[in-house]
């Protein structure tokens, strides 16, 4: 890893930030604050790690403007996280280096539109009628379905496949194994046959959006699935079809969302959440890893467990769950005595 070699000062300024302690000390790497060494800056979000500020190898740390002192000098800033990945970035650039023009591998269909930069990997499959925007990027093994219209600046990793008639906008990220364009889950039962029903709507990914690996997101039965612009999407979620996710949600790592269903703005579902049909989350809204969400969400309310429930009843709930055994014991105890009571009395 490169050394920094700036001054405390100057890691100040461009953060925005301001030095508790010396300004003057000189900062040659960056770490997590575990495992941070002498000469290392390393930063602190999570309140509930504050007691690592004191423990901490590093010789300066980051941190929200809520510390106003430490052990060692500190740099006070609104947001400790954002302020860390402006130092990382400083330090250690991205160095990708994506593909660069058309491979000669690459298989390019009828009437495809190329923007300025375009760079297309070997064994990409662009089909008919198929438009790519300015630098966008598509990886190898990778397929784009006909009439699929791609905005500027996306990266394609290698392997996605992107069915017909998707819209896709610009500065987006779409990681290997993910499927986009999928058929919907809808199949009619008769006589107790499965009979398929024909999904012939489309999928719209707003611009800004990030789609983890081997995502599903199902084109519509009618009309369109829809991924909000800025939402950002971990690995292994699977979106059912006419799913419409608002902007700058949180879908974290093998959340399911059943079809219809209508999610809003700022969003966080946590990992491994599992919602119905047909129902609304409102905006602001967060579902805790592993809910059941079996009805709508009000716009800022935080839910959790099985079905969901606000989180304070939910918590409630459960720490009456644990006292289980203790009440079991405590009833047998109660019957006990009631049946030496009725003993007695029927003795009389």
């Amino acid at each position: 890893m490169p050394e920094v070699k700036k001054t405390l000062e100057e890691i100040a300024r461009l953060v925005g930030g301001e030095v508790v302690g010396d300004p003057g000390i000189v900062i040659t790497g960056v770490s997590g604050i575990k495992e941070a060494q002498d000469g290392d800056i390393t930063f602190l979000a999570n309140p509930k790690y504050a007691p690592l500020l004191e423990k901490t190898h590093a010789s300066a740390v980051i941190t929200s403007r809520e510390i106003t002192k430490a052990a060692k000098p500190i740099i006070r800033t609104d947001n400790p996280s954002l302020a860390f990945t402006k130092i990382v970035s400083f330090v250690l650039p991205v160095t990708i280096k994506h593909p660069a023009g058309v491979h000669s591998a690459a298989i390019i269909g009828k009437n495809v539109k190329l923007g300025r930069g375009v760079a297309i990997g070997p064994y990409a499959v662009i089909a008919d009628n198929t438009s790519l925007g300015d630098n966008t990027v598509v990886y190898s093994g990778s397929y784009i379905g006909c009439d699929t219209v791609i905005g500027s600046d996306v990266i394609i990793y290698p392997n996605v496949s992107i069915r017909e008639r998707i819209s896709i906008g610009n500065r987006v990220i779409i990681h290997s194994g993910t499927v986009i364009g999928s058929d919907g889950f809808g199949f009619v039962t008769v006589e107790g046959r499965h009979h398929k029903i024909p999904q012939i709507g489309t999928v719209e990914i707003g611009d800004d959006v990030e789609i983890g690996a081997n995502v599903t997101i199902d084109r519509a039965r009618f009309e369109k699935t829809i991924i909000g612009r800025g939402t950002k999407i971990d690995n292994l979620v699977q979106i059912a079809h006419n799913v419409v996710i608002g902007e700058d949600s949180l879908i974290v790592a093998q959340v399911g969302i059943s079809g219809s269903t209508k999610v809003g703005n700022n969003v966080i579902l946590a990992g491994q959440v599992g919602i119905v049909g047909h129902i609304s989350i409102g905006d602001n809204a967060v579902a805790m890893a592993q809910s059941g969400v079996n009805k709508s969400v009000p716009s800022g309310v935080t839910v959790w467990g099985y079905p969901a429930k606000p989180a304070e009843v939910a918590r409630k709930v459960n720490a009456c769950v644990q006292n289980l055994p203790r009440l079991y014991e405590t009833i047998s105890e109660l019957k006990k005595k009631i049946a030496e009571l009725q003993a007695k009395l029927e003795r009389k």
